[in-house]
């Protein structure tokens, strides 16, 4: 029976999944097989991770994570979600500096596709990353380090899974910390335009949700690190949005019983960071994402642009989340030395519709220089994307190295790495 991602979206084409529990399967599996691909928590809705031909699946693999308290690092198996790393850190006073809107998938594939948190701080997740270890195509383990190979190492970790199977990562920690979480509603879009810097820095990490239907932002999520500076006071207003006196979900209508504490209650950084808790149903379940992510200079007109579409978007929409990422030095992160901001579209499960729809708001962003997410759902071009990539021929060289017969290709990143 074939397999489906996490949304229920995609159906993957491969005709084999196993579902090794020992490196020793892992490496004969890669040696036996001509195609191959790793699935992981299968949250991304397009075919980057699928297989013409052969599946792994490391969810039975050995589970284990290592603290190295003396370098502030932390090692861990490839099947490993953020839900539990997250908690056996905090127990080890612990901490990352950032998390996902939802904690339930895999930190390696969550890195493999630069998925990201929000703040003007806070860089996108893989940019923790400073060891990796996988199998190469001719069934070799490779362990590479930030340290070691410094060369090349920033073009190994935003993989998009044509690097080989990787079964470890190890990333940088932090001392635990705790924080808080509140919730204003209908921002005015005048303060937005005028304040936007303001609004976006003022605390730890800033998530604003919109439909695009009315001159306002219908919620402002705001977490801030206790201890931390902060620039605002837990009042009534907030540049003319108002607090929300009970738990909010970011789509109108759902109950908030499967987000994370707000309130400006104190809980421990995996407990906020997140939209989601982790024992419960994120976001709204059978649904589509689309996101952009536009360098943060032009945010404000990039926003703008979008609500031009707002009469073709509303039909289709459950909600967009507007969030800022830092600039890493990741080759193949759509932040790559630019602080960016990303515009991010849930959408109603009607692919018939939003395929139609994603043209039309591509080239409303396409003056910005607005880059697709990998793992969501999108348009554009082989030729535009390729062009966002300066080290993309390094990232090429680079899979040829561990991977000269293209093993580990598939038709989504033979189009968009090599095609026009």
């Amino acid at each position: 029976m074939k397999i489906k991602n996490w949304a229920g979206n995609y159906e993957y084409n491969a005709r084999n999944v196993f579902y090794p529990t020992t490196i020793e399967q892992v490496q004969s599996l890669v040696k036996q097989h001509k195609k191959i691909r790793v699935i992981g928590t299968r949250h991304s809705f397009n075919g980057i991770a699928d297989s013409p031909d052969t599946l792994i699946s490391l969810e039975r693999y050995p589970s284990f994570i290592t603290i190295h308290h003396a370098q502030s690092k932390v090692s861990f198996a490839a099947s490993v979600t953020y839900a539990e790393l997250s908690r056996t850190l905090h127990a080890e006073g612990l901490a990352l500096p950032n998390l996902a809107s939802l904690p339930h998938i895999s930190v390696v594939g969550a890195c493999a596709t630069a998925t990201h948190g929000s703040g003007d701080g806070n860089q996108n997740l893989a940019a923790s990353v400073s060891g990796i270890e996988f199998v190469t195509a001719d069934g070799k383990l490779v362990r590479l380090s930030r340290e070691q190979h410094a060369e090349f190492f920033e073009g190994t970790v935003v993989h998009l899974g044509g690097l080989g199977v990787v079964v470890s990562l190890t990333l940088d920690v932090l001392p635990d910390f705790e924080m808080t979480q509140v919730v204003y509603e209908h921002l005015p879009m005048a303060q937005l335009e005028v304040h936007f810097n303001e609004i976006m820095s003022g605390v730890y990490s800033v998530s604003l949700f919109t439909d695009w239907q009315g001159d306002h932002i219908n919620q402002i999520w705001l977490k801030h690190r206790s201890g931390d500076p902060v620039s605002f006071s837990q009042t009534s207003n907030f540049y003319g949005a108002t607090l929300a006196t009970h738990q909010k979900h970011p789509i109108a209508g759902f109950s908030a019983e499967s987000c994370t504490d707000q309130l400006g209650i104190v809980g421990a950084w995996h407990e906020r960071l997140p939209h989601f808790r982790m024992d419960a149903v994120p976001s709204a379940g059978n649904e589509l994402q689309s996101e952009y992510f536009v360098p943060r200079d032009h945010a404000i007109k990039a926003i703008q642009a979008v609500g031009t579409l707002r009469s073709q978007i509303a039909p289709h929409l459950l909600v967009s989340e507007i969030r800022s990422i830092a600039a890493d030095k990741l080759w193949m992160s759509p932040c790559y030395q630019q602080d960016s901001i990303a515009i991010h579209f849930t959408w109603k499960p009607d692919w018939p519709a939003v395929s139609q729809l994603l043209p039309r708001l591509e080239a409303q962003l396409a003056v910005f220089g607005a880059r697709p997410h990998w793992g969501k759902l999108f348009s554009m071009s082989p030729h535009r994307i390729q062009s966002f990539y300066p080290k993309l021929p390094q990232f090429r060289e680079l899979l040829q190295h561990y991977d000269p017969q293209g093993k580990f290709r598939n038709p989504f990143l033979e189009a968009i790495l090599w095609g026009d």
